[in-house]
């Protein structure tokens, strides 16, 4: 009978070992690039979501009429003031409205103008690319400046129009602003979905003209769906910009009273902010971006869940 053979661990182990160097050498790497984010983040993220969270919370009192306030824990009322205020959840109402007509229009907008560059029938490629493009490059505020001009009878070079609309109407001002938001987010919106347009092989393409198909048959059943993940991003960020919407009726405020403190959730925070009741304010916030949080959330689902099916 031969003696059992012995086996040596000794390669085992150095294997062993050495996987678990290269492991902590991965772990260092990965924390050398995390950490710069996860510390901003932390900062101006978290932080700032607990301190809103935080002043909430509290409550002011005084001693008699003319005592000196002192901040002191007050649970939840703030938030039942929250829900009793008429004219924020009026503005809420306004902004999904107003996101309901604006977002399905700028992203549309902005996937024509991504199919267009992607197509091989547009000449002058680069130039549209950046005429699309340059709104966004100007800053909200001075957009907002510069259409509050141009829909000012007085001021405007469209004079015989603007002073038969007036585009600073109660009925109007909303939508003057969606015309704002929409010509300065398209291009954004755009970018995204023809970056997403040109990760798509060629080979699709060559295969569905082989087929007879054309170009508005190639978009409608090729590309359309393959970029739903971006449509459904900028979907997402433009969901959370509607709720977030203060410059450009901040900036409103100066041509048209129609535009009041309280015409936005946003302008609601900023002028509690300014009277100022911070606390109240931040209770305003903390709900503002729990709405956001739910409906963005809820979309995100929904879609899903059809492209499941």
């Amino acid at each position: 009978m031969s003696a059992p053979a012995i086996v040596s661990t000794a390669p085992v182990a150095r294997a062993g070992a050495a996987a678990k160097k290269t492991g902590v050498k991965h772990r260092r790497a990965i924390l050398t690039f995390v950490l710069p984010f996860g510390t901003l983040f932390a900062l101006f993220y978290l932080v700032p979501i607990g301190y809103a969270i935080q002043r909430s919370l509290l409550v002011i009192e005084r001693d008699g009429t003319f005592g000196q306030a002192r901040e002191v824990f007050g649970g939840l009322s703030q938030y039942v003031l929250v829900f009793q205020n008429g004219p924020f959840w009026r503005s809420i109402a306004r902004v999904l409205t107003f996101g309901a007509v604006q977002v399905p229009v700028m992203l549309g907008l902005a996937l024509l103008f991504a199919l267009l560059l992607d197509s091989p029938l547009l000449r002058g490629k680069k130039f549209f690319r950046l005429a699309f493009f340059v709104p966004y490059a100007v800053p909200g505020v001075i957009a907002a400046i510069m259409w509050g001009f141009l829909y000012s009878p007085k001021l405007s070079p469209f004079s015989a129009v603007t002073e038969n609309v007036d585009f600073m109407s109660a009925d109007l001002v909303l939508w003057s602003i969606a015309n704002v938001v929409t010509w300065v987010y398209v291009g954004y919106n755009m970018l995204i979905i023809y970056s997403s347009l040109l990760a798509i092989p060629t080979e699709l393409y060559e295969a569905a003209r082989l087929d007879g198909a054309g170009q508005v048959r190639i978009a409608w059943s090729i590309k359309i769906p393959l970029i739903m993940p971006a449509i459904v991003l900028t979907a997402i960020f433009s969901i959370i910009g509607t709720l977030q919407l203060l410059a450009e009726p901040q900036v409103f405020r100066s041509f048209s009273s129609a535009v009041t403190s309280t015409f936005t959730p946003n302008l609601t925070v900023y002028s509690t902010s300014s009277i100022p009741n911070f606390n109240l304010a931040a209770a305003f916030s903390v709900v503002l971006a729990l709405a956001t949080f739910v409906l963005s959330f809820t979309f995100l689902k929904f879609t899903a869940r059809k492209e499941a099916k």
